[in-house]
């Protein structure tokens, strides 16, 4: 009985948030079109404390969409183009010698901010990506001697192309565990991209007003960690972890060969963290197995390593995630 109580008054708590969910979307939806997915998951990295990694040709709102929402929540917004030449320093900050008081004097870089992008993170040398990624998961930064903590909320989106590969530094399997989400975004449909066109070609541009702060995106985010996940969703996502690494114990004898490498325990935290974080988007105060599944792809898709039977048959991680998602008993 106590139980039930309390999914009530999570189910209140949560309904009392709504107008965060509200605000933020309607806010979005002033500068971009269409991309519901996107915007979905940028929130739900935002409310499950995690990172974005995306990828999409160019043009797709990449950039728009996390300006639009360091805008809305009138939070601190910088942006880092990756280049083959970076340095680590140019991502977090370095020392510089004042002539005047004849000392040095730390110079932060852009890393320090609530949202970070880190546009076509794949053209930079591996030293660079691993100072952001050591960044993102530390949640500090040290230049010197000095150690500084990064703002809160932080969210970092790293974008990369799916086109153009010459010339890139392909981000390693361990590197690429620390998102917490991997989107990949497509093309708009016919009728949205006529608004797309309506709204760039029209002298009135509406300008995006603050509607929300960053003190309400961490309440959010303590409320996020209340959300119930009952027994039996903690062993559904279980299972679908452990699909991954013996699909032959959950009858997918024909994933052996194709998987060379299942997903992490951290996968296992991530798809409890995001399904909690879509409950909330759904005014929930518990997690559901559709919960679970929404986020499935984005969660798992990165961390699953392909064998070279699979490339050569061009079988896509997405595609194992179904065929698992198909055959994992839903409670």
């Amino acid at each position: 009985m106590n139980e039930t109580v309390n999914i009530r008054k999570l189910n209140d708590i949560v309904a009392s948030k709504s107008d965060f969910i509200n605000l933020v979307t309607r806010g979005m939806d002033q500068a971009i079109v269409g991309q519901k997915h996107l915007v979905d998951s940028l929130l739900v990295a935002l409310l499950a404390n995690g990172h974005v990694l995306l990828e999409g040709v160019p043009g797709l709102a990449k950039t728009l969409a996390i300006k639009t929402l360091s805008q809305v929540i009138d939070a601190k917004f910088s942006r880092i183009q990756f280049t083959p030449d970076l340095l680590p320093a140019d991502v977090t900050g370095t020392m510089v010698y004042s002539v005047q008081k004849e000392q040095f004097q730390i110079k932060k870089g852009p890393i320090f901010a609530n949202f970070v992008l880190a546009d076509e993170i794949n053209r930079a040398p591996a030293k660079v990506q691993s100072a952001l990624l050591e960044a993102m998961q530390e949640r500090q930064v040290t230049i010197g001697e000095q150690t500084f903590r990064l703002d809160e909320p932080f969210l970092v989106m790293a974008t990369q192309n799916p086109i153009e590969q010459e010339g890139t530094y392909p981000l390693p399997e361990a590197q690429v565990d620390r998102f917490l989400l991997k989107v990949v975004i497509g093309y708009p449909t016919k009728d949205e991209e006529k608004q797309i066109i309506r709204q760039n070609i029209s002298p009135r541009r509406e300008e995006i007003k603050p509607l929300l702060r960053p003190e309400e995106v961490l309440e959010a985010q303590k409320i996020v960690e209340k959300i119930y996940l009952d027994e039996k969703i903690e062993r559904y996502i279980v299972d679908i972890v452990f699909a991954t690494r013996y699909p032959a114990d959950y009858n997918l004898n024909d994933l052996t060969n194709i998987i060379s490498f299942g997903a992490s325990p951290r996968a296992s935290i991530s798809l409890a963290k995001a399904a909690r974080a879509y409950a909330f988007l759904r005014q929930r105060g518990y997690v559901i197995p559709e919960d679970v599944r929404a986020v499935c792809h984005d969660v798992l898709r990165h961390r699953i390593g392909l064998s070279y039977e699979a490339e050569a048959n061009n079988i896509t991680t997405d595609e194992i995630i179904s065929e698992i998602l198909d055959k994992v008993e839903v409670p």
